[in-house]
């Protein structure tokens, strides 16, 4: 079984529609029988994700900064939730058991984790796929600023093949699987 970890947001007051695709994506990891590996939140797309696996029985893994199970932000349904110390720690536990990583649109926190992942796989610091899911574009502006890098040479040509980009939750496991069996 393969631990995926997914970067997404913890905001309820966005758009059912991003809702509506982590739950969708977690119905897809629980019929793949994937792990999913996240922040531990049990708000926004956090929640949507965890509970959607949580409901149909699938194995979820969260990972929650001390701080944040303080104040409550942590899903009380799951049962494997790791306390770390900081968010550095956090995002090395992702890194440290996860064969994959996924984003779901978020906010700073989420661009930041993308960001460091995208500089730990381009310095070989770590091996794993990334995708990064562009629902209804959101990630375009993103996406841009990674390809001028590239443009303006501050990155290399090879970097772009660091991540991979999708438009829908429903390709995320089939690029996964060929991801995966291009690295074995």
């Amino acid at each position: 079984m393969q631990k995926v970890s997914v970067f997404c947001a913890s905001s309820s007051r966005v758009d059912a529609k991003y809702l509506n695709s982590a739950t969708e994506l977690g119905h897809i990891f629980c019929e793949e029988e994937i792990t999913l590996v996240y922040g531990g939140g049990s708000a926004g797309l956090m929640g949507a994700i965890a509970d959607s696996m949580l409901d149909k029985g699938g194995e979820v893994i969260g990972v929650i900064p001390e701080f944040m199970k303080e104040v409550e932000w942590d899903h009380k349904s799951v049962e494997d939730m790791r306390t770390t110390e900081s968010m550095a720690t956090r995002k090395q536990t992702f890194w440290d058991i996860s064969d994959g990583l996924v984003a779901l649109p978020g906010g700073v926190g989420t661009i930041e984790e993308v960001v460091e992942a995208i500089s730990l796989l381009r310095l070989k610091r770590m091996t794993m796929p990334m995708i990064i899911v562009n629902l209804n574009g959101y990630f375009d502006p993103f996406i841009e600023m990674l390809n001028r890098c590239i443009d303006e040479k501050f990155m290399n040509q090879s970097d772009r093949t660091l991540w991979q980009v999708t438009a829908t939750v429903a390709d995320v496991v089939p690029l996964l699987k060929r991801l995966w069996k291009q690295n074995t």
